[in-house]
Parts: C-alpha cells; sequence; structure tokens
C-alpha cells in the first residue's frame, strides 16, 4: 500500500511538469523499478521531439515503412493487438537502429458493416430507434461520432505500449483521400477486367439489407425442420424443408407445383 501512495504522488509531480518536456526523473526517489513512473516519463517526450517522424525527404541510403493493422473501432485493443505491434515495434526500432529511414503509419478502421451493427444495437438499447427512423445522414453523423470515441481509445492505448508510430501520419480509413483512393483502385481493376460485376447469388442479410462476405457468414448443416431465430424478425422462422406452392392452371386441366 505504501508504494502504491508513492507511485502515485510521483505520477502527480510528473504531470506537474510541462507536458511534452523531458521528465526530471533523476529528482524521483523510488525504493524498486516502476514500470508506471518509466512509462509515464518518456513517451510524450519521444512524440513531442519528432523521434518516430520519417523524413519524407530522404533519398539516400536505405528505407523501410510499415503500416500497423489498423484496428477495428468497434472496441478497445486486446491482448493480441498488444502482441502483434510489440513484435512489430521491435523490427520497427531495430531498423531504425540500424540506419533505415523508418515510417511505421497508425491508425484505425472503421469495420463497415460490424461497426454498423454495433451503432445500431447502441441507437436501440439508449433511443429505442433504428437507423431507418434516423434516416441515412444522421445515422452516419451517429457512427462517425462512435468511431471518434473508441478511436480516441485506441490511440491512447498504442501510446501507452510505447509503439514507435509515426503520428504525424495517423490515418482512418474513412479518411476522404483514403475513400478516393480505394474508388480509384477499384474503377483501375474495373477497367484492367481483374473485377467485374454480375448477377450472382449471394450472402444477403435481410436484417441490414446488404451483402456479407463468406467470412462475415457462419455455416450450419440443418438435417431437418428446424425453427430459428432471424435478426429483424420477431418470430422464429422455418428451415430445412422445402414449401410447395401449387397455381391451378386457367383452364382447369391441372396445376403447376413450384418448390
Amino acid at each position: 500500500k505504501k508504494q502504491m501512495e508513492e507511485e502515485e504522488a510521483t505520477l502527480k509531480f510528473l504531470d506537474s511538469q510541462p507536458k511534452g518536456g523531458k521528465k526530471q526523473i533523476d529528482k524521483i526517489n523510488i525504493q524498486t523499478y516502476s514500470p508506471r513512473i518509466v512509462e509515464h516519463s518518456w513517451y510524450s517526450w519521444w512524440e513531442k521531439e519528432g523521434f518516430f517522424t520519417a523524413n519524407n525527404k530522404h533519398t539516400k541510403g536505405k528505407t523501410f515503412t510499415i503500416v500497423i493493422p489498423p484496428p477495428n473501432v468497434t472496441g478497445t485493443l486486446h491482448l493480441g493487438h498488444a502482441l502483434t505491434d510489440s513484435i512489430e515495434d521491435t523490427i520497427v526500432r531495430w531498423k531504425r537502429m540500424s540506419g533505415y529511414e523508418t515510417l511505421w503509419v497508425p491508425g484505425t478502421d472503421h469495420a463497415g458493416i460490424a461497426t454498423q451493427t454495433v451503432v445500431e444495437k447502441k441507437l436501440m438499447r439508449e433511443k429505442g430507434i433504428t437507423r431507418h427512423d434516423l434516416g441515412r445522414e444522421k445515422f452516419l453523423e451517429e457512427v462517425h461520432a462512435f468511431a471518434r470515441d473508441k478511436k480516441s481509445t485506441i490511440l491512447n492505448q498504442i501510446r501507452r505500449l510505447g509503439s514507435s508510430v509515426d503520428w504525424t501520419r495517423e490515418r482512418f480509413t474513412m479518411d476522404e483521400d483514403l475513400q478516393l483512393a480505394v474508388k480509384e483502385a477499384f474503377c483501375q481493376m474495373y477497367e484492367k477486367g481483374l473485377i467485374y460485376r454480375d448477377a450472382r447469388l449471394v450472402n444477403w442479410c435481410c436484417h441490414l439489407n446488404t451483402a456479407l462476405s463468406d467470412i462475415e457468414v457462419d455455416y450450419i448443416d440443418i438435417p431437418k425442420r428446424t425453427m430459428l431465430s432471424v435478426p429483424g424478425h420477431k418470430d422464429q422462422v422455418e428451415f430445412g424443408c422445402i414449401t410447395s406452392f401449387a397455381y391451378p392452371l386457367e383452364d382447369g386441366s391441372g396445376e403447376l407445383v413450384v418448390a
């Protein structure tokens, strides 16, 4: 308990010093190594001094660039993110120490359908409304507000990890220039015949009213008639059976059965 009290007092002392300044940790008397105090003391100074900022006018020598796998703004970072970022940070710092002009680009991913689903549930839980009640523009405002809140938390977590990213180049996948780049890439691939548009079976979500990729669909085997809950429907829906409809012919000569 005494050690925790000393740490809290030390952290308050560090916070009293100018933000972004090099902390005077040599004046701190701590009996044991404290990660909280050490980490609290250094990162803001590193960032202010631009130690991780790549020189875009660098034309000679070796260069090394990677992009941080952008975390989804549907939540906060977990252990998997921490592991990946730590490994990448080790590689980036080694390259920087080895004389490379090094750029590690940070950013976050809007996560498309996943974020839309989370925001829709949030609206229903807090306000009892759907995205259709709001309309497209108002719903997009809600999505962006949610993304900003989560993005701020995620970026602070990356800082707490000590990741040596270039914050002057921080990006979000919904940034206008990135959207333009994606559209341009699709247009070029279409013009080269690498992608095409055609009539095909798709995974249609009757709740979101949009097509989903195969990776976003869970497949289950249904060996017999089964009643299942479907998002967007109050009552369960019948699966695992074929229903036949008989259409009588106009001349009364019989009927046409369609399954």
